[in-house]
Order: structure tokens, then C-alpha cells, then sequence
């Protein structure tokens, strides 16, 4: 599979699932004022970056085409009413790759990675209460055939959360 390239980055084959994508200062700059505000209009990004407003539509079409960003509401689940979040450490037998899509079928899993370590996977759950997480954790992945083991990291409270990593 090859990439193309965006805005000054050499093209690359893309022998695994997929390549970094090197972009140009121009479009870092971009991405960052999209980071502090993703409303931020074409016309306000191309002043503060020295581009046209056709320009910036233009590498921003071309940087969400290339699925190196993405452009999203982000909400504070406590806010809506899910009180209740917890990583979830998984130990299982046999293949990882399966088990991560099955867990990634489950709606309060909102973040599935394959691990090198204690735990085969990680998946981050956001539940109502704790009653919604034990149903999670012990009807829907517990039961999963290839789960060997779990270990629940409850969080007390969220100090950092951040989206700007990448283009500094």
C-alpha cells in the first residue's frame, strides 16, 4: 500500500498497516491551531500561518483525506452523566488481534491496545457506575473464551488529558 504525499513529505511504501506521515512545518502549524480549535476558521488559521484560506482548506482536506487527523467533538464524560472509568489490564490465550477486535465491538470500551508487558491488552472503559463497569468487565470481557485474567485500574480522578501530541 503507498501513501500519498502531503505537503513536502517524500513518498514512502507502506509495508505494515501504516506509515507515519511526515508533514512539512506549514501543515504542523495547521494541525496545531486545529488542536486549540477545531472551529477555527480556514481564514483565522491562514492569517496566523501566512496562507491563503483556499490553501489551508486545502492541506486540511488533504491532511483528514489522509486520515492523519481527524476532526471531533470531545466530551467530559463525568459531564454526561458516566461516573465511572476505569484501564483494564487483560491477560489472554491465544491470539491477541482477535480478542482486541472483540473487545473493540463493545460500546463502553472506548480504547483497545495490544501490549508488550504485564497484560496482553489494555482497554479503557467508561461506564455509568460501577454497576454498568462489573458488567462489562465480568459478562462481556471476562467471558470472552481467550481471557485469561483481568485487573481493573479504577480512576479516582483525571488530571491530564491532552490531544496535541505529534507536531512539536
Amino acid at each position: 500500500m503507498t501513501r500519498k504525499p502531503i505537503d513536502g513529505e517524500q513518498e514512502a511504501s507502506d509495508s505494515t498497516a501504516k506509515t507515519p506521515v511526515v508533514v512539512d512545518d506549514l501543515s504542523k502549524q495547521i494541525i496545531e491551531q486545529l488542536q486549540q480549535d477545531g472551529r477555527r476558521s480556514y481564514a483565522a488559521i491562514g492569517k496566523a500561518v501566512g496562507l491563503s484560506e483556499a490553501a489551508v482548506r486545502q492541506r486540511v482536506q488533504r491532511l483528514l483525506d489522509s486520515g492523519l487527523i481527524q476532526i471531533v467533538a470531545v466530551t467530559d464524560p463525568l459531564q454526561l452523566g458516566f461516573l465511572r472509568q476505569a484501564m483494564i489490564g487483560i491477560n489472554i490465550s491465544g491470539d491477541a488481534q482477535a480478542v482486541a477486535d472483540e473487545l473493540a465491538e463493545i460500546p463502553e470500551i472506548e480504547y483497545v491496545v495490544l501490549t508488550a508487558g504485564s497484560f496482553d491488552l489494555l482497554a479503557e472503559v467508561v461506564c455509568r457506575d460501577d454497576d454498568q463497569l462489573l458488567e462489562v468487565i465480568n459478562r462481556r470481557i471476562r467471558s470472552l473464551d481467550a481471557v485469561t485474567a483481568t485487573e481493573s485500574f479504577v480512576y479516582l480522578k483525571l488530571r491530564k488529558q491532552t490531544y496535541t501530541w505529534g507536531v512539536r
